[in-house]
């Protein structure tokens, strides 16, 4: 329902409210008129009355429903989605006041949700601020000037904290640089994109690998789940007996629309999805290779970044070392860089304490922790990732020989006083 980057059809009426009772359309009505809008939009009954008019009928560009006799809110909005328009800004009342509720409403792409009883200035600065919000330029206006950068977060091991720095990417994206932001996480199984931002993952994901075809802006818009104004996520829990069956169609179908309606879109990419799917990179980049200090991970390292050359060619790889211990490595700084040809781009500091206050909180890393050096260094790459299109330009060294052949592991090995161990590249 309400996505600013949805504009709706013109000729629309401005403004309409179903309300339960008397004393809040008496109260409604004089500020609809000061808006300079219709008193007559304002009808009686709450939001089944609202889900049979628009049924037959266009949507206003703001919609004002009362919850107040809804035995089921969120289910009754989502029936209200059906029949709205894309780009309709709608702003519930009712009488419950929970938090819970109020948070899972805003998920569900409400603008607002305001108790009763209402009050003139209330209702005057919620339609005010639903009436900016519809009138706010949209990101896919043919006049506006067009920019959207995607993220693919890969682990070259699992454990490396990949999810981490994309969810914590997502966040600082939509909430310190204020851009429009999608967050796919594709591990559709054991994914903690909602997780990490303490929300249900819904069925969006799911419903879209079983139902490519039912891909558009509408279904984004719907399926969707909001984190915050700026971000939303699609993330699954899919049942650990179903596989996935898919030919990754539905995945670039998502990437596709995510450029219609954001402008930043980060993917949680596990690497076996990566491998199964190379097509999901075709428009990514800026693809973080997530590594840790050890030599299974220098070893992968190496053989994803000849992957991307590859098939990737295109996308620019950000090294990212992460949970970096000071003299605990298994490998040093400058074995790791020498053993796959090129620089290290973001070191990140191992902080358990940090990590363990951010699942407490129910936030992403960054957001728990902003004072943290592991937050300062992960808002030192979304900076990066952002300027990426002002530096179309810069790229890689190119490779003197084989990355793989650079690879020296018996003397790495060596120096971890491991003479009987012995690993083939």
């Amino acid at each position: 329902m309400n996505a600013p980057w949805k504009p709706g059809p013109g000729g629309r009426d401005p403004f309409a409210a179903f309300i339960c009772d008397e004393a809040a359309l008496d109260t409604l009505r004089p500020v609809v008129i000061e808006m300079g809008w219709q008193p007559e939009k304002c009808a009686k009954g709450g939001l089944r009355n609202a889900v049979q008019s628009l049924s037959v009928a266009a949507s206003p560009n703001i919609l004002m429903v009362d919850l107040s006799e809804s035995g089921d809110p969120l289910n009754d909005i989502n029936a209200l989605a059906e029949v709205c328009e894309p780009g309709t800004v709608v702003v519930a009342i009712g009488q419950v006041n929970d938090v819970r509720l109020y948070r899972d409403l805003i998920a569900s792409g409400i603008h607002d949700y305001l108790l009763k009883p209402l009050s003139a200035s209330q209702l005057r600065d919620a339609l005010t601020q639903a009436q900016a919000v519809f009138s706010a330029p949209k990101s896919n206006d043919p006049d506006a000037v067009k920019r959207h950068i995607s993220t693919a977060v890969v682990g070259t091991r699992g454990g490396v904290g990949a999810s981490t720095l994309a969810t914590s990417l997502a966040w600082m994206f939509s909430s310190d640089h204020k851009l429009p932001t999608a967050l796919l996480d594709l591990d559709v199984h054991f994914g903690t994109g909602a997780l990490a931002l303490d929300l249900e993952p819904g069925r969006g994901l799911t419903d879209a690998i079983d139902n490519p075809s039912r891909i558009d802006g509408l279904f984004i818009e719907r399926a969707m789940i909001r984190a915050n104004d700026n971000l939303a996520i699609l993330s699954a829990e899919a049942p650990i007996n179903s596989p996935l069956m898919t030919d990754g169609s539905a995945f670039v179908q998502l990437e596709e629309e995510f450029r219609h309606a954001f402008e930043m879109t980060v993917i949680d990419l596990p690497r076996n999805m990566l491998i199964n799917f190379p097509h999901l990179l075709a428009d990514v980049n800026v693809v973080i290779l997530a590594t840790e200090m050890t030599l299974a991970s220098a070893r992968d390292t190496i053989r994803i970044l000849s992957w991307l050359k590859t098939n990737a060619g295109h996308a620019q790889p950000l090294i990212v070392a992460n949970k970096v211990q000071p003299g605990v490595a298994e490998i040093s700084k400058a074995d790791f860089e020498a053993s796959i040809e090129r620089k290290i781009d973001f070191t990140i500091p191992y902080d358990v304490k940090a990590a363990a206050n951010a699942a407490k909180l129910g936030q992403t890393f960054a957001e728990a922790n902003r004072g943290t050096k592991a937050s300062g260094a992960i808002r030192q790459l979304a900076d990066r990732v952002i300027g990426t299109s002002d530096e179309e330009s810069a790229g890689d060294e190119p490779a003197k020989k084989s990355l793989l052949g650079g690879f020296d592991f018996k003397s790495l090995l060596a120096k971890k006083d491991k003479p009987s161990a012995k690993v083939d590249a």
